[in-house]
């Protein structure tokens, strides 16, 4: 990928708008710029959303979806893709396609199940045709750990990482925000390697945008040419630092500083 000589690696995202900034394409267009790559981006849903509320997602019409896709990958050449909220079987398929377009490049699936502020946002449906559609594309998958055992209904995450691999996706990375530990606990699962643990100390506020950041950060690093195992830590710790820099802009959870870097 990135064939050119001082090219900036075009990361190409599909994910909803979230019109806080905290979370969705915002998200996704800070965090790769921050990395040095550039975000072209295509939105499936248009949210109703702030930091304390998620009331709505109403997606992209399916024809203007591919239309606005088609013209990206006509102009230009991509080096990863990132895919975030989707809530609409037409859209899924559209990506699917895109990715078959797309042989060998680096694809990182954030699976959005939940808003930040705990509503339901993917259904049943959604759920098994992303399984089915988009695992077997996938370089990274990023849930956190309720994520990963309600998409594979698996209780243990081990045994979870082990279903995403049968489903084809490559490698795993389960967070452990949610999980009942002192410290975060993430784990890297890569097909047939032993699994990488990560500890991070946890930050006592909540945040809105936090996996939006994480899997855009592991894809620009992809993008960038870097593996699995230096992107997944890279992106760990610039996403870590995003959140302890963290600012209070509306009245619930905060928004992480993907700048915090220009302060220095």
């Amino acid at each position: 990928m990135n064939s050119k000589p001082g090219k900036k690696p075009v990361i190409l995202v599909f994910a909803g708008h979230d019109p806080s900034g905290g979370a969705g394409i915002q998200a996704d267009i800070e965090a790769i710029a921050s990395t040095g790559c550039h975000a072209a981006t295509v939105i499936t849903s248009l949210t109703a959303q702030n930091t304390a509320e998620f009331r709505n997602a109403y997606h992209q019409d399916a024809a203007r979806f591919q239309e606005q896709t088609e013209l990206i990958l006509a102009d230009m050449q991509i080096d990863a893709c990132k895919i975030g909220l989707i809530n609409n079987l037409t859209i899924l398929s559209s990506i699917e396609k895109v990715l078959f377009k797309l042989p060998g490049i680096p694809v990182v699936l954030d699976p959005v199940i939940n808003a930040g502020t705990g509503e339901k946002i993917m259904t049943e449906n959604i759920r098994n045709a992303l399984q089915e559609k988009l695992l077997p594309f996938t370089t990274v998958i990023t849930p956190n750990s309720i994520e990963a055992r309600e998409l594979v209904g698996r209780d243990n995450l081990d045994d979870a990482a082990g279903e995403f691999i049968k489903k084809g996706c490559h490698a795993i990375l389960i967070t452990g925000t949610h999980e009942n530990s002192d410290k975060v606990i993430n784990t890297l699962y890569i097909e047939k390697e032993k699994p990488l643990i990560f500890e991070w100390e946890r930050l006592p506020a909540i945040y809105h945008g936090s996996g939006c950041t994480l899997s855009s950060c592991i894809a620009a690093h992809l993008g960038l040419g870097a593996d699995i195992k230096t992107a997944v830590a890279k992106a760990q710790s610039y996403t870590w630092n995003t959140l302890k820099h963290g600012f209070s802009l509306g009245k619930k959870q905060l928004h992480p500083d993907r700048f915090y870097w220009k302060a220095k």
